[in-house]
């Protein structure tokens, strides 16, 4: 990162590829290093072969797979000669990957999905780690190139350097030749493959995971089984070489470089796989959809008790709601009404008697108005509402530190994402102390003395090593049984004017 600025989830992405044995897509306007970090990256390796080539639309097998072989031809025999070129390399980057020749794309797909190559009648492994593919533009609509797309399971969008320093820096200075600080082995990688087969995956993670699934085909975005399949190896890939002893939430974050198809679905995934990985997916919009709801009935139910009595002085019928007296006057639109004040009745023709009501209605600052069932109702349901989200603030603050930890044990994970998970924490930790206003002014209106809900006795805080294994998904309780059912039976019985 030292070398290459502005790259750091581009590096950690491509030496997580290497790792897993994946491929990987830069897609970006030429000059951006793509190459040159390929390059430097199979630096890392041991021996490693690097291959690089710029395909065309004219390209031919021969420029990727070797020449023919004529000594194999004198025996009938059709077989290429590989060495050097793309079956005998550790690390290929394939620049303009998008216009591979039908000619060769069969061949490359065979490469890029199963590491085998078919050299004549003999099935060679190739040795490939990983193929690093670069292009300028995305694939048209084609089933040959989405199936070449497919194969590539990171994916990332790069742009040139935007800091003036760093634009400096590149420009100006003469940067040192590239050393690398470490070297692997073929045989370390494929050790740490091994091992990371058998690491657990923790429960919530793997309800993340489920969920994520499921809210991004709402979102009208398919992911294939295989990539899902592929996407969970990866995590293990990234926890087992993190010496973390369990995937765990913080690695999810990770997947918003793997899921997205097109450049405009990268924002949508990003967000939502952030939305999933902090706090197991909480959302904080139900609870406040939940307290506005609630909010609103009260509104509706003060509005709609009147604050005195009216009697219909054409026909004397009685009223005790505003919707009994909008009912009376659809059906009778020339009665007249004597509203039961202080002091002298008076009689009022319709138009007036709502003004005068919503008058009323503000000097006796409608927190009056209800009979005690009614308060008692309401009272109940914001108790409900405040003790879910008193008790979702608590694991929200509960959860931070050991987010952290994770985060920070998480070699993979850039720098910026780190401090965007935490920051997005915060934000639900303060629109949660918004929703405790909107309860607050429910209450208010009512007359309902504000009390602070006190949550459940949780354990202490435990270091993120112990505590990691205890985290559960944090689901808000579901409430369609009683603030939706609710509002359904106060709109059966009242409508807003």
């Amino acid at each position: 990162m030292v070398y290459f600025k502005e790259r750091e989830a581009e590096i950690n992405g491509s030496l997580l590829a290497v790792l897993s044995g994946e491929n990987l897509l830069f897609l970006g306007p030429p000059g951006t290093a793509k190459t040159q970090l390929a390059k430097n990256i199979c630096q890392l390796i041991e021996g490693g072969n690097f291959f690089n080539y710029l395909l065309t639309s004219f390209s031919t097998p021969e420029e990727l797979f070797g020449p023919l072989s004529l000594k194999a031809l004198e025996e009938d025999e059709f077989r290429r000669k590989i060495d050097g070129c793309l079956p005998t390399a550790h690390i290929a980057l394939l620049d303009e990957i998008f216009k591979a020749s039908s000619a060769i794309l069969n061949s490359l797909l065979t490469i890029l999905n199963e590491h085998k190559y078919h050299n004549g009648r003999e099935l060679v492994d190739v040795p490939l780690l990983s193929v690093f593919g670069a292009s300028n533009e995305f694939p048209d609509e084609n089933e040959s190139l989405e199936a070449l797309y497919d194969r590539f399971l990171f994916r990332y969008r790069l742009a040139y350097i935007q800091d003036e320093e760093n634009f400096r820096n590149l420009v100006f200075r003469s940067p040192e030749e590239f050393e690398p600080a470490a070297s692997l082995s073929v045989s370390e990688i494929y050790e740490l493959r091994a091992r990371a087969k058998d690491l657990p995956v923790d429960p919530d993670v793997e309800t993340i995971v489920t969920e994520l699934r499921k809210s991004l085909q709402l979102q009208e975005i398919e992911i294939s089984d295989r990539r899902w399949k592929k996407v969970v190896q990866v995590l293990k890939i990234a926890a087992c070489s993190s010496e973390r002893p369990a995937v765990d939430r913080t690695m999810v974050l990770l997947l918003q470089h793997m899921l997205w198809n097109l450049p405009e679905e990268r924002e949508t995934i990003r967000k939502t796989v952030f939305e999933f990985a902090v706090s197991g997916g909480i959302s904080t919009k139900k609870l406040h959809q939940e307290a506005e709801d609630l909010q609103a009935a009260v509104s509706i139910a003060l509005k709609n008790e009147l604050p005195v009595k009216i009697i219909c002085d054409s026909c004397g019928e009685e009223f005790r709601l505003r919707q009994e007296i909008e009912t009376h006057h659809i059906s009778h639109p020339n009665h007249s009404y004597t509203l039961k004040a202080e002091g002298p009745s008076k009689i009022y023709p319709y138009d007036n008697l709502v003004k005068e009501i919503d008058s009323l209605q503000e000097e006796a600052e409608k927190a009056n108005t209800l009979s005690q069932i009614q308060k008692e109702v309401f009272e109940t349901e914001l108790k409900a509402l405040a003790d879910r989200v008193e008790w979702v603030k608590h694991r929200l603050e509960a959860e931070r530190e050991l987010l952290k930890n994770l985060a920070g044990e998480n070699i993979w994970i850039s720098t910026l994402d780190k401090n965007e998970a935490l920051l997005l924490h915060d934000i639900r930790s303060t629109e949660l102390s918004e929703l405790n206003d909107l309860i607050s002014k429910s209450r208010s209106m009512l007359g309902i003395q504000s009390i602070q809900a006190k949550p459940e006795t949780q354990p202490a805080f435990q270091p993120a090593r112990e505590a990691e294994k205890e985290i559960e998904r944090i689901s808000v309780p579901d409430s369609g049984s009683s603030v939706n059912s609710f509002m359904k039976g106060i709109g059966s019985r009242f409508k807003l004017r």
